[in-house]
């Protein structure tokens, strides 16, 4: 199980937390490659940029008007997370749906 995410976001410490056997990855530390970045938005498309994030309230109409991949790349902390990879299948958040699918309560 893989949990992608930053150290300093307390929703990814709850996540770590509740999944102890998880690998965890700081994308500020080891940025996403364009890559892995394709493949996540192949998976969640527009959800995977939180535009709800004080990153994103801070970004120029310029900045916002660029493809979400790009934004990724140069913004890591505009990522939803956290990202889980469990068993082949992506998840991203921590809501209580998340949870369940995971078998945490």
């Amino acid at each position: 199980m893989q949990l992608w995410g930053l150290k300093t976001c307390d929703t990814c410490r709850k996540a770590l937390k509740s999944l102890p056997a998880a690998e965890f990855r700081d994308i500020r530390a080891t940025p996403l490659t364009d890559a892995e970045i394709a493949v996540l938005l192949n998976e969640f498309g527009e959800k995977l940029v939180n535009r709800a994030s004080t990153t994103w309230r801070g970004l120029s109409e310029e900045e916002r008007a660029q493809a979400p991949a790009q934004l990724l790349a140069q913004h890591p902390a505009l990522m939803k997370r956290p990202v889980i990879r469990a068993g082949g299948v992506w998840y991203l958040g921590w809501t209580p749906a998340v949870r369940a699918a995971l078998g945490v309560a």
